[in-house]
């Protein structure tokens, strides 16, 4: 029974972790259009991530709001990362309609530099953006 529960909680959290993205399903996951309002989608932030550097991977994709997170894994998605240019991970870039808007790349440290506010100010600044 303790398994069971176990198994059980293992399902409900990677239910609502964020999406593995990879280049087979990249593009159609940055176009991706779900309702934000008014005939307007929400943006797509993609975290390319690296496993040598999971400590650094950036945690707090669930304290942003109106947009949506996929995570990508650079040994998984080399086309998508030759594409973007990504040269450190954890690297953020943030997709409005598939265009890349926004990036936060990480530093020499392999930290990401910015915090949970700037990029949703960020995140904001696109949403409104794109109102217009």
């Amino acid at each position: 029974m303790k398994y069971l529960n176990i198994f059980l909680l293992l399902i409900a959290f990677n239910s609502y972790g964020q999406e593995w993205i990879t280049d087979a399903n990249f593009d159609s996951k940055i176009n991706e259009k779900k309702a934000f309002g008014d005939n307007q989608s929400l943006p797509v932030i993609v975290e390319f991530y690296a496993s040598f550097n999971d400590a650094n991977k950036f945690e707090d994709w669930v304290k942003l709001e109106n947009v949506i997170y996929y995570r990508a894994d650079i040994a998984k998605a080399p086309e998508a990362k030759k594409k973007y240019r990504v040269r450190m991970a954890p690297t953020l870039i943030i997709f409005k309609e598939g265009i890349k808007e926004i990036v936060f790349k990480a530093g020499l440290d392999l930290m990401l530099p910015a915090s949970v506010k700037e990029i949703q100010e960020s995140i904001n600044e696109v949403n409104t953006a794109s109102q217009f």
